[in-house]
């Protein structure tokens, strides 16, 4: 699935210009999970998904918006100076240029092809839950592949109207996770964020593969699963079952949003995904089976 000789050339240029040329993005501090004011660079990635996503904008997208942008301000410059009324009084008479219009029209095609041919191995790669054998793309997306454990937790993600319900599919128990009420978001804690902050978060264990189920109420509305750090976004459709998957490497609290224009209360749809420790989970799921409550359990997890 790697793309060819072309594009592991391509990708070490890339590696080590990026590593010469501060860019922006590089520059900026980003938070891990979370948005920060002010960001103009992707979230930190936690996930191999997101490492390729990463990889891909800025190996490939940056470098091609980059070289465009100077060549059509070049242009640009070169027809102020030499063609302006006062350089240029007589104008010349031609209406089109059968080369120049093969040029432009041929030139972005081809960079859209370049563009494309990496992007498919992304996308490919956030739809193919692992299986233990298949490679994936890894952070660095021209030339090397990650191995990723087969999925051993199954979690059902079912968009209502407006709020999550999160089933361990397994463990046959599932909860609602909605955004705090105004009463609960005035008791926030500095640094807490006020519109992704729920009342009970989807708690999954660290270096574990977990198959995403997409689905919405079969009554309800079409909405989309999206958090940013782990580099998955895929629609929640009533009636139909997506599936997607991530294997976070870092414990902590990751934010996401219902990224589908799905109604009044489309804006307040947040995702919250904690991520804890192997024995932490484990305590956690097994007081979630034998109790049957999300609170009891959630009661068990160390402070964040």
């Amino acid at each position: 699935m790697v793309t060819g000789q072309f594009f592991r050339k391509m990708g070490a240029v890339s590696a080590a210009a990026m590593a010469l040329v501060p860019t922006m993005a590089s520059a900026q501090d980003v938070g891990r999970g979370h948005p920060e004011p002010g960001q103009f660079h992707l979230q930190e990635s936690v996930t191999p998904i997101m490492d390729s996503i990463v990889a891909f904008h800025d190996g490939v997208l940056m470098w091609t918006i980059t070289l465009i942008v100077l060549f059509v301000l070049a242009l640009i410059i070169v027809i102020v100076v030499r063609f302006n009324a006062k350089a240029n009084p007589v104008p010349a008479r031609f209406t089109h240029n059968t080369l120049v219009e093969v040029i432009w029209t041929v030139v972005p095609i081809l960079i859209l092809a370049v563009i494309a041919i990496p992007s498919f191995g992304v996308l490919s790669d956030q739809l193919t839950v692992p299986d233990g054998e298949r490679k994936y793309l890894g952070a660095n997306l021209f030339s090397a592949e990650v191995e990723v454990p087969e999925a051993t937790l199954t979690v059902k993600a079912s968009g209502e109207q407006w709020y999550w319900n999160y089933e361990y599919v397994d463990q046959g128990v599932a909860f609602d996770s909605n955004i705090l009420s105004e009463a609960e978001i005035a008791e926030l804690k500095p640094g807490q964020p006020r519109l992704l902050a729920v009342n009970n978060e989807l708690v999954v264990p660290v270096d574990t593969t977990v198959r995403m189920q997409i689905t919405a109420s079969p009554s309800g509305v079409i909405h989309a699963f999206a958090v940013p750090s782990f580099g998955i976004k895929i629609d929640a459709v009533p009636g139909r079952l997506n599936e997607t998957w991530f294997n976070a490497r870092e414990t902590g609290l990751y934010y996401g949003q219902c990224s589908e224009l799905c109604g009044k209360d489309h804006a307040f749809m947040p995702i919250a995904v904690r991520v804890v420790s192997a024995e932490e989970f484990a305590t956690f799921i097994a007081a979630f089976e034998e109790s049957r409550d999300y609170a009891t359990a959630a009661a068990l997890l160390p402070a964040l």
